[in-house]
């Protein structure tokens, strides 16, 4: 990873990557009152430029590489100036008085708090009995819509070029929704759970992302061949 940075961060490359990394980071309009208020950024917080406000974000480093990558994407931030305050955080479950484990609440009020998180991979123990963490916190803060963008950027060739594509898939239903049980020994039943509701919403989501960023097309992946029942379902309200 060390490596990997070293060549990142290196002449050309590093500030092309930063000057794309910087269009993301720019706040986006002034405040209504068309003042805005600039602070200096102190040592212990990512980055030392000019400002309207330093963010503090809840980083949850996760398991396995995810604190080092973690730590990455914090030089990254440092390096492109970024004001932010980073609030570490644990998601180790831990018992709850109704005996099951969930999320610590210390984790869950720094979120609430702060509004931002940057969350690690986070691995969940193979065997019955054990809840997906990265399930459980969509769960627990309604996260229903997955946002990922894939642009191309300048100095990287790749099998594509100019690629700028929005992905939005709903988080908390279908294979999310963490419903199954062992119908007999050696059968298990997985019921992938849909409804209109969340369906409309992760919709209404995608178009109104589509219009707040001045794209002009959306597209619906949908798997009707073989799951005739949802797009049925979703066609009948027009």
């Amino acid at each position: 990873m060390g490596s990997y940075l070293k060549y990142l961060f290196s002449g050309d490359l590093k500030s092309k990557i930063l000057e794309k990394f910087s269009k993301f980071i720019q706040p986006s309009a002034p405040n209504p009152t068309g003042i805005r208020k600039t602070v200096r950024v102190s040592p212990h917080v990512s980055g030392s430029r000019y400002f309207s406000e330093i963010k503090k974000c809840t980083l949850i480093p996760g398991d396995g590489i995810g604190p080092e990558i973690s730590e990455a994407v914090q030089k990254i931030f440092d390096a492109a100036k970024v004001p932010i305050e980073w609030e570490s955080v644990d998601v180790t479950p831990v018992r709850g008085p109704d005996g099951k484990f969930g999320i610590p609440q210390a984790a869950i009020d720094s979120v609430n708090r702060n509004k931002i998180g940057l969350k690690g991979p986070l691995m969940t123990p193979v065997g019955k009995g054990h809840r997906s963490l990265n399930l459980a916190l969509r769960k627990e803060f309604n996260l229903y819509a997955n946002v990922r963008p894939c642009r191309s950027l300048e100095g990287y060739k790749t099998l594509y070029d100019n690629v700028d594509v929005i992905t939005i898939r709903e988080n908390t239903e279908g294979e999310y929704s963490g419903i199954e049980h062992e119908i007999v020994e050696g059968v298990v039943q997985s019921i992938k759970l849909i409804t209109e509701d969340a369906s409309m919403r992760v919709a209404e989501f995608a178009f109104q992302y589509t219009k707040d960023n001045n794209r002009r097309k959306v597209t619906a992946v949908h798997k009707a061949n073989i799951i005739w029942s949802v797009p049925e379902m979703l066609q009948g309200d027009g």
